[in-house]
């Protein structure tokens, strides 16, 4: 049955490929070899399959070839255009920075000027009491001699009425007395004139300086709000960048410095005694002294936000350039596999980078951990732990309190990794969070 079928395909097949002989002749003899419709059918068949295969091939080869090439070329432009924009961010970064000090030094210099201004005010408030006591024993005296002059007037009324009989006295004075007692008021009189006139210029002169030193006062008022008015501006601009920070990390700034000013609350001196004024209240402010202290209060605030950006991991781990391999979140693990969570940022660099401490704290692991290698783990206030893995060297001991920007140790690929790197991690208590978190917000502060 079989060979009846194929007996019919190569009768079919030889009306388009008809029987064939190849010939191989030797000087003996002469073979040839029979090229059946079927034969030739299965060859040109297998010639054709291994030439669409090569170019199927082949046109495999060359498209991949190009898809890589493109896939180089964009991770080439992506890179730069990374690069370009690291340098952008670090550029405006420095040039924050810059302005901050600028508006720091702005602001120490205002502080100067209102000491002095406010050392001047007090002067020249001592010198108007000075000036309004002097006043005060002047009219007292004035008025005494005064009521001398009027005294001595009547009397010498008196004097003069006796001399002209109009009055009849028991007893006549002799005209000597009487002469000599005239003289004698006579005198008097001129020196309490006298005596009047000085004190009346005295009086006009002291007038004069009062109008002199109240003109002052007010000129010493306005300039003073003229610097407070700058002293509060300058507060307000001080203070937005900070908050923006801190409510960029996603903290509560309410609750963040009452806890600071919980733990730098300490107060005390020496028993004095009570100052009371006749209104009852401690002691009488002036408007001044009210803006004085608000700002000062503000000033206090500024000091609590800096003490609290001390404590929190603002600061970058790696001043150097780097590379930021991996972000935090849900990864392919790079050596087991698997979709798995990455609960940190890893940084790239050379080997031996320095590693810096971002915030004040202290060290409670200083060791090798396992998967972490080499690793720091720092205990900071408010529930924050901050861990730095995959170091070649640690700089620090457990129990040792370092600051924001301490060099902790050297980047290496010690434990489960690929490649020199750091691993930095934040926890808020207990609970991984994104690093980037708090270096994004810090960007244009620190």
């Amino acid at each position: 049955m079989t060979a009846r079928f194929l007996h019919r395909i190569d009768v079919a097949l030889g009306r388009y490929l008809p029987e064939k002989r190849l010939f191989l002749r030797s000087d003996d003899s002469t073979r040839f070899v029979r090229l059946s419709p079927l034969t030739q059918a299965a060859a040109l068949s297998g010639t054709t399959a291994l030439v669409a295969w090569t170019m199927v091939a082949s046109s495999i080869l060359l498209i991949d070839q190009v898809g890589s090439g493109n896939l180089r070329d964009q991770a080439r432009r992506e890179q730069a255009l990374y690069d370009s924009r690291l340098n952008a961010i670090a550029a405006e970064r420095d040039r924050r920075a810059q302005d901050v000090r600028e508006a720091q030094d702005r602001f120490n210099l205002a502080l100067d000027e209102v000491s002095k201004m406010q050392s001047a005010l007090l002067a020249s408030e001592e010198r108007r009491r000075e000036l309004e006591t002097g006043m005060a024993v002047i009219q007292k005296t004035l008025r005494r001699t005064l009521a001398e002059r009027d005294a001595a007037q009547g009397h010498s009324q008196e004097l003069a009425a006796q001399l002209a009989g109009e009055t009849a006295p028991a007893e006549g004075p002799r005209p000597a007395d009487v002469q000599q007692t005239l003289a004698f008021l006579t005198g008097a009189l001129d020196q309490t004139a006298e005596e009047r006139d000085r004190i009346a210029a005295d009086a006009a002169s002291a007038y004069d300086m009062v109008r002199t030193i109240s003109y002052e006062r007010e000129l010493d008022a306005e300039r003073n709000d003229q610097i407070f008015t700058s002293l509060e501006e300058a507060l307000t601009v001080s203070m937005a960048p900070l908050d923006k920070m801190f409510k960029a990390a996603g903290l509560n700034t309410k609750s963040i410095i009452n806890r600071v000013r919980q733990g730098y609350s300490g107060v005390g001196g020496p028993l004095t005694p009570l100052s009371v004024s006749t209104k009852g209240a401690a002691a009488d402010l002036t408007p001044d002294e009210i803006r004085a202290r608000a700002i000062m209060g503000r000033l206090d605030e500024i000091n609590m936000y800096r003490i609290a950006a001390e404590k929190l991991p603002f600061a970058q781990p790696v001043k150097a350039g780097y590379r930021l391999t991996s972000p935090f979140g849900v990864r392919e693990h790079p050596t087991l596999g698997g979709q798995r969570m990455h609960e940190g940022t890893d940084m790239a660099s050379a080997y031996g980078t320095p590693i810096y401490a971002t915030a004040d704290g202290v060290v409670v692991k200083a060791q090798w951990v396992s998967g972490y290698g080499r690793m720091v783990e720092i205990r900071h206030e408010f529930g924050i732990v901050t861990r730095y893995g995959h170091m070649s060297k640690i700089r620090v001991e457990a129990g040792q309190r370092v600051s924001r920007g301490d060099r902790i140790g050297d980047m290496g690929s010690s434990g489960r990794s690929t490649g020199t790197h750091l691993h930095y991690e934040v926890r808020v208590d207990g609970k991984p969070v994104n690093p980037m978190t708090y270096i994004k917000a810090a960007r244009n502060v620190f």
